[in-house]
């Protein structure tokens, strides 16, 4: 399985970006699938997911800001960021929520203060 986030980008505070994670080698329609970021000395954390049925949840503190959804069709995960904040700059992966693929390079939001 391989998995391909882009979409990262430099944007203000307040701004918005899409995050896509195409999927090759199984189906995002059968999976749980997530978005996560990293910080340089932090932790990996889960930001946003979707099981199979496509049921979502997120972290507290992008609530209602982020948006996790898929395109069963394009076998594509996306993130739709909102109001996006200096504390939401990371490099974000896309993974399953269990048994993880190989990471990949993630893609880079910045949103500067």
């Amino acid at each position: 399985v391989q998995l391909q986030a882009f979409g990262g980008g430099l944007v203000q505070a307040g701004g918005s970006l899409r995050l896509t994670c195409a999927v090759s080698g199984s189906l995002v329609s059968i999976n749980a699938m997530g978005w996560y970021r990293q910080v340089p000395g932090k932790q990996r954390e889960l930001v946003a997911g979707m099981t199979s049925r496509g049921s979502t949840s997120y972290t507290d503190s992008v609530k209602g800001r982020f948006t996790i959804s898929r395109d069963n069709a394009k076998n594509t995960v996306y993130l739709q960021m909102n109001s996006l904040q200096p504390e939401d700059t990371a490099v974000y992966y896309c993974n399953r929520l269990t048994n993880y693929e190989y990471w990949g390079q993630g893609t880079q939001v910045t949103s500067p203060a």
